[in-house]
């Protein structure tokens, strides 16, 4: 093996090396969502009814704009008769603050299995699009949750004036990307802010950033010995 093309395969052990930590930096989670209990007020064909349930709000950015989910971990409203498959249609909005104003209208699937009746509705995870219209920090709240069902609707507002269940850095569409990631709301308690496993928590980012370092400079290490290997023998 000439020296030439012995430099050329270091360089290329060199340069994957460096690839391989960079792809576990960036495979690191930007974001942490915190769960926040939401009081909702019912307005249903059989009259007035509350509940709480925690809400959880998820972002993975696409391009210039982010995907949003909103998760209920409990039902918040019951129906009187069974409602089959299919039959109950949820959707609400996501009020935005901070650097932008506004709502995002989520909406779900149809409930995929039948409820029976006098049984807490479990709604399906609402997703929507959210398209920044400013730069800076933007607060997601949980906002009305609009449940219709055979040929019914029921609206439930929020009673309690919820925390924000994301905060997002944002740039506005055409303007300078940067470097954008999230974190949940000031909550700290297990009962009302435990970091989600879904999302990661932020020292997950840290163990993996860590890791991708390790593998840089453990390809580079590789490298240096190869070298100088080669060296002794010449």
């Amino acid at each position: 093996m000439s020296y030439r093309t012995y430099q050329k395969r270091t360089a290329a052990l060199a340069s994957a090396a460096a690839l391989a930590g960079s792809a576990v930096l960036m495979a690191a989670p930007a974001a942490r969502a915190d769960v926040v209990d939401v009081n909702y007020q019912c307005k249903t064909p059989i009259g007035d009814k509350s509940a709480v349930s925690p809400i959880d709000i998820k972002s993975v950015r696409s391009g210039s704009a982010y995907r949003l989910t909103m998760t209920f971990e409990k039902g918040v409203s019951s129906s009187p008769v069974e409602l089959g498959k299919g039959a109950m249609n949820p959707s609400a909005v996501i009020k935005l603050g901070g650097a932008d104003s506004g709502t995002v209208a989520v909406k779900g699937p149809p409930n995929p299995a039948a409820i029976p009746a006098n049984t807490p509705i479990k709604i399906t995870d609402l997703t929507g699009t959210y398209t920044p219209k400013g730069s800076g920090k933007v607060t997601f709240t949980a906002g009305v949750l609009t449940i219709k069902a055979l040929g019914t609707t029921t609206t439930c507002t929020p009673g309690n004036n919820p925390k924000p269940s994301l905060t997002l850095t944002v740039a506005a569409a055409g303007g300078s990307t940067g470097t954008s990631g999230a974190t949940g709301s000031s909550q700290d308690t297990p009962a009302g802010g435990e970091e989600l496993p879904q999302t990661g928590p932020e020292d997950s980012a840290i163990a993996l950033g860590t890791l991708g370092g390790t593998v840089l400079l453990a390809g580079a290490a590789g490298v240096l010995w190869l070298t100088r290997r080669h060296q002794a023998r010449g």
